[in-house]
């Protein structure tokens, strides 16, 4: 409908298994086989529950009909309720047992729970695609040299490869939290309205064992391993700003790489790709905008605010449960995992494409490796009989002149010609040359890379090789 809002986290930027989850489909699927899983459980554990009734249920969990639970939600102004009776119109002879002791919370709430391990899964596998393309390009450029910055000023070199596995090894502390908060995540159960289990307590003629039997069962039956041990009316709703606080973490890590990114095709050392018939500006047509990295950036940008929603309704929920959760999480939590999920398809994107320009890296590198080489050359100087202090003062000297020529008349950096033209460092062009080559200036990175991709990124790789060859779609 174009003459309504729609979400452009859905039109422009979310996959669509990611939009899925967060649909009405899943959601109410989701409610309808919660009750078919607490039917099942009271029917195992004693109440007068039939297989016909179940059978009925579980023929209905995808035939939702919509039109009967809107126009119900109009006249009772609740939304489970209106559900209940539409599930109960298709199911008639389930009708009596459909919700059976249970609150708004036991599908609301578990299904929230259920939505977001199903959405964390997605991610995790979308991380696992980065690292697969960021780990053959750390390969391919291990041996690369390139300058390496800090404060965004020329230091050591670096490699081009060894610099991506900065960005891996922020997405495997992201990884390694993904897969701890997903083994531990707990569902809500069946707790009752505000968590002492009263009304199963009646179902149950006071039984106790019958009741944590029933929480057990039900988290079992969807997939969990436990429920959390108690609860108000809601789980806790610290699990919200855990889980967005974890989206958050990937988010930075995808900002520190898109920033990065953004940096280097300033330099045009290395870019996003770039399509065939792309336009970069409207005005002017020469350019080549990071514009997908720029997206990453504004992207990320909103799931690192967002997830501060979750944190301040955690913090003023009022004894048992207040409703000032229920709007605000319906936003943050969809929309900061449809967020995420665009920001992982543009990195999964960038990350298989990057075009790395040697020739203009090498460049840069040997504008600024004179000054940095300057210490090995007053050695070889000092080998063959020089003096230290001397030569110390002549290298003041001449890198300054170097340096305004580079910075005052935008000329190239000539400090190897001075050098080689000063009798008092006795060193021929050949020899400063062999002190120069950029290969020995960058430490351990070719090796860094090696290691670092065989023990930390290889077993992820091969525990989830499924998800390697992960394609992402860009709409825009």
């Amino acid at each position: 409908m174009r003459d309504l809002y729609s979400t452009p986290l859905n039109s422009r930027y979310a996959s669509k298994e990611m939009s899925y989850i967060f649909s009405e489909d899943m959601k109410f699927s989701t409610w309808r086989k919660l009750w078919v899983a607490l039917a099942e459980a009271e029917k195992e554990l004693g109440l007068d529950i039939t297989d016909e009734q179940i059978n009925e249920l579980k023929d209905n969990i995808y035939n939702i009909n919509y039109d009967d639970a809107i126009k119900k939600e109009k006249e009772v102004r609740h939304d489970v309720m209106s559900h209940v009776y539409a599930y109960g119109l298709q199911c008639p002879k389930a009708k009596g047992i459909i919700h059976l002791g249970a609150t708004s919370c036991y599908v609301g709430d578990n299904t929230d729970i259920i939505l977001m391990k199903e959405a964390l899964e997605i991610v995790k596998e979308k991380i696992i695609a980065v690292l697969s393309h960021l780990s053959k390009f750390a390969l391919k450029y291990k041996d690369m040299p390139t300058l390496g910055f800090t404060h965004f000023q020329p230091a050591q070199l670096t490699t081009v490869g060894k610099r991506a596995t900065l960005y891996m090894q922020d997405l495997v502390m992201d990884l390694e939290n993904i897969e701890f908060l997903i083994s531990t995540l707990k569902l809500r159960g069946v707790k009752g309205t505000t968590g002492t289990q009263a009304s199963f307590m009646a179902l149950f003629d006071g039984d106790e064992e019958k009741v944590k039997e029933l929480d057990r069962l039900i988290a079992k039956k969807m997939g969990f391993n436990r429920s959390y041990g108690v609860t108000g009316q809601t789980y806790p709703r610290k699990l919200d700003s855990i889980v967005l606080n974890t989206l958050s973490e990937v988010a930075q890590s995808a900002y520190k790489f898109s920033n990065d990114l953004r940096l280097l095709q300033n330099l045009k050392e290395v870019e996003e790709p770039f399509e065939k018939n792309q336009i970069g500006s409207s005005a002017m047509a020469y350019k080549r905008n990071p514009m997908r990295s720029e997206r990453i950036s504004a992207l990320a940008r909103y799931v690192i605010v967002n997830s501060l929603n979750p944190a301040i309704t955690a913090g003023t929920q009022w004894f048992e449960r207040t409703l000032d959760d229920s709007a605000n999480k319906r936003l943050s939590v969809a929309e900061g995992f449809l967020a995420l999920d665009g920001v992982l398809n543009l990195y999964i994107n960038i990350a298989e494409n990057m075009v790395v320009y040697d020739k203009v890296i090498a460049s840069h590198v040997m504008n600024e490796l004179p000054f940095m080489a300057t210490e090995n050359i007053m050695m070889a100087s000092v080998k063959k009989g020089g003096d230290r202090q001397e030569l110390h003062e002549r290298v003041r000297i001449h890198s300054m002149a170097a340096a305004q020529r580079v910075k005052g008349e935008g000329l190239e950096n000539d400090l190897i010609e001075r050098i080689v033209n000063d009798s008092t460092f006795n060193l021929s062009r050949e020899e400063i040359e062999v002190i120069i080559n950029p290969t020995d200036f960058v430490g351990r990175a070719s090796s860094q890379v090696v290691e670092f991709i065989n023990e930390y990124i290889n077993p992820y790789l091969e525990k989830y090789k499924e998800y390697i060859d992960i394609k992402s779609d860009i709409n825009v």
